[in-house]
């Protein structure tokens, strides 16, 4: 199993409660913003203060530079914004709850794989929906919930205590079941696939304990877990994304074609592609801000 499960590192400090108050106070201000106000109001903040501060936009310079060299600097200043941008703006919209929900109802499905899902989820089809870091993702799992879909999702741990009960208290109410990214959490994320459940991965993050793939044509280690479950279980895997509009507050389902059966390392191959596929398409979209490449000196691709 390729998934990385340990023990969450919590901290309780001083500092970190403080950290904590000022985050979750300023939340709670923003959410007595109107919904669409606040979305851009959170946007703007991360794409001007926060990205500069935390050094996100010099890592998505970075990234482009490894994967895209030949972009012009015009347009990767204007992807590293709009990446900050799109990442205020999805925080934001996960804390909406509620209201996120209500706006997001009836968001279109469409694509290649649209078909595919909608048989899927009439047949009552065990479904691995593995999903990337663009546009928000959690609009998929309330567009998909609402329309009788229940997916079994897992969630990183926040390090601060008292900030991480308030973000897995947002991400229940947009749907549940959610499972933190612990032994545990990920044995509970399984057994819902396996009693005839549908479950949905973000697979488009560094996992050293995954296979050398390719990712933009660079080697990119890879998880395998969600091609695993697939085949254990006689699932389909289909990946789906929830890629933002231009109006920046509205979004559309995407699906891709299943991911043909094979060995495990193919599958994640084709579904490294397709994200790759879908990046290039809405570049200003996806969370460069990762250390995706990070692999060992000498470490061949497996493909």
């Amino acid at each position: 199993m390729a998934v990385k499960v340990r023990k969450p590192r919590v901290r309780n400090t001083t500092t970190d409660g403080i950290k904590a108050v000022f985050a979750s106070g300023l939340i709670r201000l923003a959410l007595l913003l109107p919904y669409r106000t606040r979305i851009r109001l959170f946007g703007w903040l991360v794409a001007t203060v926060g990205g500069p501060l935390l050094g996100w936009k010099r890592r998505v310079r970075d990234n482009l530079a490894l994967v895209m060299p030949e972009l012009p600097k015009d347009e990767v200043e204007r992807i590293a914004t709009r990446v900050c941008n799109n990442a205020g703006r999805t925080l934001i919209e996960i804390y909406s709850g509620e209201e996120f929900l209500r706006h997001v109802t009836g968001t279109p499905i469409a694509g290649p794989g649209a078909a595919a899902l909608e048989q899927g989820m009439a047949e009552g089809r065990r479904m691995v929906l593995v999903t990337a870091h663009l546009g928000n993702y959690d609009v998929i799992r309330g567009e998909l919930s609402r329309r009788g879909l229940q997916i079994a999702a897992i969630y990183k741990p926040m390090a601060i205590q008292a900030f991480n009960q308030h973000y897995v208290d947002a991400i229940s109410a947009i749907s549940e079941p959610v499972y933190p990214v612990d032994r545990a959490g990920v044995s509970n994320l399984v057994r819902h696939l396996k009693s005839g459940g549908s479950i949905g991965i973000v697979a488009d993050v560094n996992s050293l304990r995954g296979s050398v793939l390719s990712f933009f044509g660079q080697p990119a280690h890879t998880a395998l877990s969600a091609a695993e479950w697939t085949l254990k279980y006689d699932a389909l895997m289909i990946p789906v994304f929830g890629v933002r509009q231009k109006d920046g507050l509205s979004f559309r389902i995407h699906v891709e074609e299943p991911v043909a059966a094979g060995t495990p390392e193919e599958m994640m191959q084709r579904y490294n592609d397709v994200v790759e596929k879908v990046v290039r398409d809405n570049c200003d979209q996806w969370f460069w801000i990762h250390r995706r490449w990070k692999h060992k000196r000498g470490k061949k691709v497996a493909v």
